[in-house]
């Protein structure tokens, strides 16, 4: 039985072959063209779920793994496009909020501050991303945010906890930059 009709059959053991095979040489590619290793891995994840996912669609006479990078390939092309819209949307924000000083290097630290922030939302995985913004932006409860994207609250909590350790870390080496220019 060929690797295709296996698949289209439904066969879990070719799709974990499959993908033993396949997973890492997908995660370099994408890393290689994003430098990012958070991009890197929801791609491969979003890639495999399509993967089978669509399993019934695949073209019986293409190989598995041109297939496989061409799902890769355009799942990168679309998260792209939707990270582009909401760095947009984050700046945007960003932009509207300002704290209330007129010196130089006031501005210049918010300048910074922003950076950084925006920064660290664009390294964040999207789902991770999704409930922060959700949960700080929206001002859903976790609860709401279960919901809307059915998870366990426990799990909106721990992408929310992720998400706050990130920005601490990126702004974490600020601080040394506002103690300096903003002393007590």
């Amino acid at each position: 039985m060929n690797t295709i009709a296996a698949l289209k059959q439904g066969n879990l053991l070719v799709f974990n072959e499959i993908y033993y095979s396949w997973h890492k040489r997908i995660y370099s590619f994408i890393l290689q063209k994003t430098k990012s290793s958070f991009i890197a891995e929801e791609v491969v994840q979003l890639t495999f779920i399509k993967f089978w996912n669509y399993r019934e669609s695949l073209a019986d006479d293409m190989e598995v793994h041109l297939q496989l990078f061409r799902i890769a390939r355009t799942t990168l092309i679309d998260l792209l496009r939707k990270e582009t819209v909401y760095k947009e949307k984050v700046i945007h924000v960003m932009e509207g909020y300002r704290l209330p000083q007129d010196e130089l290097w006031g501005k210049l630290a918010e300048k910074e501050l922003q950076h950084k922030l925006a920064h660290a939302l664009e390294e964040m995985p999207p789902m991770r991303r999704k409930v922060f913004e959700m949960s700080r932006f929206k001002g859903m409860s976790h609860q709401q945010i279960a919901q809307e994207l059915s998870l366990s609250s426990r799990t909106v909590e721990a992408h929310i906890f992720q998400a706050i350790k990130q920005i601490k870390h990126y702004f974490g080496l600020l601080l040394p930059l506002l103690a300096w220019l903003f002393p007590c």
